[in-house]
């Protein structure tokens, strides 16, 4: 970035210059949380920027925490929400511009909307289950929600199923 061109950085380029301007201690917070695979490409970045004016830091602060905001009503309330919420506060075109930044990026997790239910009504809709498919459900459960799922059913099963999780790989996404 000795020559970066100020309007075109890269997600990488805007997470070095974050990292910078969030200062030592709140990235070294930050860093705690990465991969090792993540930590290498980040710090490599971080070692390439020479000099970033005030202006841009700032610039991908307020992009960053707008990001992080729109995020959050996503996660809540859904990416109508989030636009409605956005639009109010932001302008029609700039919250057009985060919604399709972040949706470009957006990976729904798998029955993230089974986090917000009940784990007795859950129980009832998968209890009849085969143990895979059960397993399956419950590793992308919160664990709280799982373990209460799990502790009421029946042996045989739960042995079953708490099998099938530990030795559980990747899912294909069509499954």
């Amino acid at each position: 970035m000795a020559k970066m061109k100020q309007d075109r950085l890269t997600g990488k380029q805007k997470a070095a210059i974050l990292m910078i301007s969030l200062g030592l201690d709140v990235s070294a917070s930050v860093y705690k949380h990465l991969t090792d695979e993540e930590i290498e490409r980040l710090t490599l970045e971080i070692s390439n920027v020479r000099a970033v004016s005030p202006e841009k830091k700032d610039e991908i602060i307020q992009e960053f925490h707008e990001t992080a905001v729109a995020q959050e009503y996503i996660s809540q309330g859904g990416i109508h929400y989030a636009k409605q919420v956005l639009d109010k506060a932001l302008g029609e075109d700039k919250a057009a511009s985060i919604i399709n930044r972040l949706t470009s990026s957006l990976q729904v997790r798998p029955f993230d909307f089974a986090r917000k239910a009940d784990p007795e009504q859950i129980l009832n809709f998968i209890q009849h289950e085969h143990p895979q498919t059960i397993a399956l459900i419950l590793s992308y459960l919160d664990p709280v929600q799982s373990g209460q799922i799990l502790s009421e059913l029946n042996q045989d099963v739960q042995a079953e199923v708490a099998r099938r999780i530990a030795v559980m790989a990747r899912t294909s996404p069509e499954i």
